[in-house]
């Protein structure tokens, strides 16, 4: 180790990224080489939310109102895991001329040029400058009335690709070989594609053991449904009603009966028809993450520090992912309309769509 090292070392203390092996300084939450979330060994931070109860509402133009603090708009919408369709992408990183820093868009967490990842949020800033491409990309993107599959790996690099093959119906799963054969969570015949049109697919579960979930889309509330389940990092979560019970004729109140205020709890799976732990949810939402929340799952390093809210607004109760790193994902149940660069979770792995 040399003098400078030492120093630099009593400066500050540094995380070393259980991913990639890149050390950042203590106080960054992401890795600057992979975007990945950096341990945290210390105490869960006091929960104060960034976000209203019942969720995100677009932002408004108008002044807020006296002594009512203004709406924090989400954060951009580019995950580390999956990236999304070009017109989700808010912002650009803004770099300075004079310093060379990058200004992340998202945080506006001043970040040196060589970042790949903001440190402070994990937005991805693209670090050095992509060199110009003398020709559009053709050869990689599927051709017209082709549908390709992509698994993703944890830091949103690409693992292999399935292209479906031309036909109304095209099951995967475990016996389709290639990128699904090594993956044990998968069932031999896990689910079915069908083509609806040009340009329209669909995606149906066929009876699987672990099931086929689609990933929201950041800041954008999805309803829930009695007996839902969603996930998020290594934690599958039923969502489940509480509905109140009647009196007897007599007018005698049930022992037992829900109390007021609360509609409905998420109760965690263990089982196939097994729940273990669950926790009520009050009128007011809750919100769910590994250091900040109502609900916490401090072990699991799949789970952001603030991850997901749940909330209860008009007779709706809605899940909204809130900017996590790893996604929120809602089991399907029906037959569900997907679209190109929609990411699917089946097993272990991640898909994402290209049409």
């Amino acid at each position: 180790m040399t003098g400078l090292q030492k120093v630099l070392i009593l400066r500050f203390h540094v995380i070393t990224c259980p991913k990639c092996s890149k050390e950042n300084q203590d106080h960054y939450k992401f890795c600057l080489g992979c975007g990945a979330e950096l341990p945290r060994d210390a105490a869960p931070k006091p929960f104060s939310p960034r976000t209203p109860p019942q969720g995100i509402r677009p932002v408004s133009s108008q002044p807020p109102a006296a002594g009512r603090p203004a709406s924090i708009p989400g954060p951009a919408a580019a995950a580390p895991v999956a990236a999304p369709a070009p017109a989700s992408i808010a912002a650009a990183p803004a770099v300075s001329p004079s310093s060379g820093t990058v200004v992340c868009p998202q945080c506006g967490h001043v970040n040196q040029p060589s970042n790949t990842f903001c440190g402070a949020c994990g937005f991805r800033l693209g670090g050095a400058a992509p060199k110009p491409l003398s020709s559009p990309p053709v050869a990689s993107a599927p051709t017209s009335g082709t549908i390709v599959l992509t698994a993703l790996r944890a830091d949103g690099t690409e693992a292999g690709t399935y292209t479906l093959p031309s036909a109304p119906e095209s099951a995967v799963g475990r016996d389709t070989g290639g990128i699904f054969a090594g993956d044990s969570y998968l069932s031999p015949k896990h689910a079915i594609f069908r083509m609806k049109g040009p340009g329209k697919l669909s995606v149906e579960d066929q009876g699987s053991l672990n099931g086929v979930y689609r990933k929201l889309a950041r800041e954008a509330p999805v309803e829930l449904q009695p007996s839902d389940v969603f996930r998020i990092g290594q934690e599958i979560v039923k969502f489940e009603s509480i509905d109140p019970l009647p009196a007897a004729p007599d007018g005698v109140e049930r022992l037992g009966a829900p109390s007021k205020g609360y509609i409905g709890r998420i109760a965690l799976v263990i089982g196939r028809e097994t729940t273990g732990n669950a926790f009520p949810i009050p009128e007011s939402g809750i919100h769910i993450g590994r250091e900040r929340g109502d609900v916490l799952f401090p072990e699991d390093g799949y789970v952001s520090g603030l991850h997901c809210h749940i909330a209860y607004e008009g007779g709706r109760i809605t899940l909204t992912d809130l900017g996590s790193s790893n996604g929120t994902f809602i089991r399907l149940r029906e037959e569900t309309n997907v679209q190109s660069g929609d990411v699917l979770l089946m097993g272990q792995q991640l898909f994402r769509i290209s049409m």
